[in-house]
């Protein structure tokens, strides 16, 4: 005779399926998998950066339900972005300058629809990230190396993600053709991105602040709406690092140092970008996962101030420009009504 199933075991079952988005993480384990796999055999570190790649390709494909060629010319603009941030993080300025113009056009694209705000979004992200990562304690050689692989390698991701597009569009009617209605206020958000990463970049280039791309992210990241929902966005970012962070290096503290599982976190943080309902909760998770990777890793040591500091400076840069721009529409435009909104921002 089959057990019943207990209120408790179906409660869990569907707190899981509100929580997590079943679909869209077996597709992104479909495109990270490989690249932890490869790391497995070769050892390579610049691999597992591939999955940041391959997860920023995906993403807009689902959301967007776009077509191979769309994933191209994004695949296209990533690779331009990150070989421009790379080539200027050497010179403190000109990295500053492109990263906040970088910030400027995820937004500014949206006068041509407003779809291009995701597309937008998955340029900067993994452009601004991998340029921090792969230079920060590397020397310039083995900086280029590393560069020189993922972008080498980088259309396997390519690959992987127009093959998920392909597969779905065989299940549904016709792919997008659009890209949304344009967006004809889309100069004050654009602004308010460019001011709040420029002035990110520039205290991370300032200070040599260590993981600086979190400061970054966190300012472009909080620029999703009048101050109000841009204020409620730092504080789930504030309670997903207050408690991710912690959470995972004393998880850290209790497992011994080894490559397995630093990889299996480094593929859960990535897995958190798409695989979760709530924004709080997938936040959460990825702070842990990365908390935990830094303890596999052998380098935690003030992760924990590092990670939450970082946050909460970033997405405080990010208000502050929110208000700013609002204040200048304000007094520029006395009869034009109130300040248009920012695009919401992944």
């Amino acid at each position: 005779m089959n057990t019943p199933t207990t209120p408790s075991a179906t409660g869990l079952r569907d707190l899981l399926s509100r929580e997590i988005k079943s679909s869209e993480l077996l597709r992104a384990l479909t495109v990270v998998g490989p690249f932890v796999a490869a790391y497995f055999v070769s050892r390579e570190p610049a691999l597992l950066n591939l999955g940041l790649i391959a997860v920023s390709l995906l993403i807009p494909a689902l959301r967007l339900h776009s077509p191979p060629k769309v994933a191209a010319w994004h695949y296209l603009a990533i690779l331009i972005a990150f070989a421009a941030l790379f080539l200027a993080a050497p010179v403190k300025p000109l990295f500053v300058v492109l990263t906040a113009l970088t910030g400027f056009l995820t937004v500014a694209a949206t006068r041509h629809g407003e779809d291009f705000r995701t597309l937008g979004n998955w340029v900067f992200i993994p452009a601004v990230y991998l340029a921090c990562e792969v230079h920060e304690g590397m020397s310039a050689s083995e900086a280029l190396r590393h560069a020189g692989i993922v972008i080498v390698a980088s259309p396997v991701a390519l690959a992987l993600v127009c093959g998920i597009q392909i597969y779905d569009q065989r299940r549904r009617t016709k792919a997008a053709t659009s890209f949304g209605l344009p967006t004809t206020k889309w100069l004050l958000p654009a602004t308010a991105t460019a001011i709040a990463v420029f002035a990110a970049a520039a205290l991370v280039e300032i200070l040599n602040l260590a993981q600086g791309q979190w400061v970054m992210w966190s300012a472009a990241s909080v620029v999703v709406g009048d101050l109000s929902a841009s204020t409620d966005k730092l504080k789930q970012r504030a309670i997903g690092a207050l408690a991710g962070v912690p959470s995972g290096f004393l998880a850290g503290l209790a497992l011994p140092q080894n490559r397995v599982g630093y990889a299996l976190a480094v593929l859960a943080a990535t897995l958190t970008l798409i695989s979760f309902s709530r924004y709080v909760v997938g936040f959460g998770l990825r702070c842990f996962f990365i908390a935990l990777a830094a303890s596999f890793a052998g380098g935690a040591s003030g992760i924990a101030e590092e990670r939450i500091g970082n946050v909460i400076i970033g997405g405080a840069f990010g208000l502050i420009a929110v208000a700013l721009t609002d204040i200048v529409w304000q007094r520029v435009t006395p009869k034009g009504g109130p300040p248009p909104s920012h695009p919401t921002k992944a």
